[in-house]
């Protein structure tokens, strides 16, 4: 059995401000919808130094302490896998500015269930908020996408 595959690393952070959290209503790539901010880990950067990137890149805010709940994951057609280190914080400080990313703004949590969520996205939340959950993995079974939460 192979041991090594190739893996295509980014993250995903959720900023909470008391019952607000911050989206981002993507608009572009192959996920569209309300979201979190998040982006690609560049080769060599550490995890955590790359969410800091990506949320200043897409929001104005500088994270901090950001605290990884979980991981999205699955297999390509290729043999490549795919995974979205998922993180929280309610650290942090600056200015909110939309990007081309698209727009971000606070929205209460109780809202955002409401929102044009990006796919999957309803079903990716119980990982952030459900303290016995860790990973949504997807999965082929007889030719379909399923996939499962541990």
């Amino acid at each position: 059995m192979e041991r090594t595959e190739r893996v295509t690393l980014t993250n995903m952070c959720m900023i909470q401000d008391g019952s607000r959290v911050l989206v981002q209503d993507k608009v572009s790539g192959d996920w569209p919808g309300t979201t979190f901010p998040g982006g690609h880990v560049e080769k060599g950067e550490s995890f955590t130094n790359a969410v800091i990137r990506e949320v200043l890149e897409e929001t104005g805010l500088a994270i901090a302490r950001p605290r990884l709940v979980g991981i999205k994951n699955w297999s390509n057609d290729d043999d490549s896998r795919y995974m979205v280190l998922l993180y929280k914080t309610s650290s942090f400080t600056g200015e909110l500015r939309s990007s081309d990313e698209g727009e971000v703004y606070w929205i209460e949590m109780d809202d955002l269930y409401e929102m044009p969520l990006a796919y999957d996205m309803q079903d990716l939340l119980k990982v952030f908020m459900d303290d016995d959950l860790s990973e949504f993995q997807y999965y082929q079974e007889d030719g379909v996408w399923k996939y499962h939460m541990k």
